[in-house]
């Protein structure tokens, strides 16, 4: 086995937000050298990486030169160069998720096609090279509301999605490339993480349920275990299992389901990373998502999966109305309550709905842990000064 500890040996991470400022929380335990590529001088992952790079992460060049001075690259977002990747590739840069992979999740359309082709149940849908062609589509009768709209690319934080009821919804979306699905009335949003190292052990994590903001359609709270039966969540990490080997990543594969009426799973979309769906497992398991996905992209056997304790994990947003230099307000008040610790992004500006941190409550009691999520939720407020 390589020797990564407190040695010559560079990991590669492009992007430089929260999802790797956590990474790097590993990466530091374990002493192994680290390099982050970021488009901006304020991103949370300068101040803990060995070496920060400013550069685009969808230029074609800054990728490609920032990976070929390391030895693994991995991602903590998917928007970024695939051409560059598949070249590093064949300069023999070990690139984890791969380029394919990468290519298949980065355009939603391309992804729901692979969930039809490899027979993972996901809700039904319409693909569109032009928002116009939905419009056409409706006129014409083939299409019906209410409906789900994603952008096919570059959509994040519940940017890019839209459910559509009547036809002036569609105003001011992106034009591009878009898809339509089915409204799906579910009981659940749920979701697994699925860890798989680069010779092929795979873990998966307890399932998950996520609670959105009703307008921001962003996850407001994810509580660990999710209050389901056993043959759902087994279910469920039956169809996360099945994505993950139709995928063949290595890394984490984060998936997002729904829960139907019938109790159907059906897939929404996954993400190859770490992902906001397992926030709580830095408190709440034996092994926190972003030390898992360091050993399966580094090939170092995986870590215990199961929780400890109930988690509960409260996303930190920016609150409407305010932009500018941050202040969370009231936090030395949720540190009072027992079991709570914020993890506070390091993003100096806010904006409304901006993720800026979140927030985990452990508990013996899941019950006990939802309600103080609820307390946390109501006294901090992220504002600007």
């Amino acid at each position: 086995m390589a020797n990564y500890f407190s040695s010559n040996f560079k990991l590669g991470i492009l992007g430089g937000g929260q999802l790797g400022k956590m990474l790097l929380y590993n990466t530091r335990k374990f002493d192994i050298y680290t390099s982050v590529l970021d488009s901006s001088n304020e991103a949370p992952c300068k101040i803990a990486s060995n070496e920060f790079h400013l550069g685009d992460l969808m230029d074609y060049d800054a990728v490609y030169n920032f990976g070929k001075q390391v030895d693994v690259l991995t991602i903590e977002i998917e928007n970024v160069n695939v051409d560059a990747l598949e070249a590093l590739e064949k300069k023999g840069i070990k690139v984890y998720p791969a380029s394919k992979t990468l290519r298949r999740i980065q355009n939603k359309a391309k992804q729901k096609l692979f969930y039809v082709d490899n027979d993972i149940p996901t809700s039904g849908f319409s693909r569109f090279a032009y928002l116009s062609e939905i419009e056409d589509a409706i006129e014409n009768g083939g299409l019906e509301f209410p409906f789900v709209w994603k952008a096919a690319q570059f959509g994040y934080d519940g940017n890019g999605v839209k459910v559509v009821r009547k036809l002036s919804d569609l105003e001011g979306l992106p034009k591009g490339e878009c898809i339509a699905e089915n409204l799906i009335p579910f009981k659940n949003e749920l979701a697994v993480i699925v860890a798989r190292s680069v010779s092929g052990e795979t873990k998966t994590y307890p399932v998950v349920e996520m609670e959105f903001h009703p307008e921001a359609n962003q996850v407001e709270y994810v509580i660990c275990p999710a209050r389901i039966s056993d043959e759902v969540a087994k279910k469920a990490k039956e169809v996360a299992l099945k994505a993950s080997k139709a995928f063949n990543h290595v890394g984490l594969l984060a998936v997002e389901m729904f829960q139907t009426k019938e109790d159907e799973i059906l897939v929404n979309e996954v993400a190859p990373r770490p992902h906001n769906s397992g926030h709580q497992t830095i408190e709440a398991s034996y092994t926190s998502q972003f030390e898992q996905h360091i050993r399966a992209i580094l090939d170092l056997p995986l870590g215990r999966t199961d929780s400890k304790v109930g988690g509960v994990m409260v996303n930190l947003v920016g609150a409407e109305g305010h932009t500018g230099n941050v202040v969370y307000e009231n936090i030395e008040n949720i540190m009072k309550m027992d079991g709570v610790t914020p993890h506070i992004y390091g993003k100096k500006q806010t904006r409304p709905f901006r993720k800026m941190g979140h927030v985990t409550i452990v508990n013996e009691n899941l019950n006990e842990a939802r309600r103080v999520a609820e307390e946390v939720k109501k006294s901090i407020k992220v504002i600007s000064e």
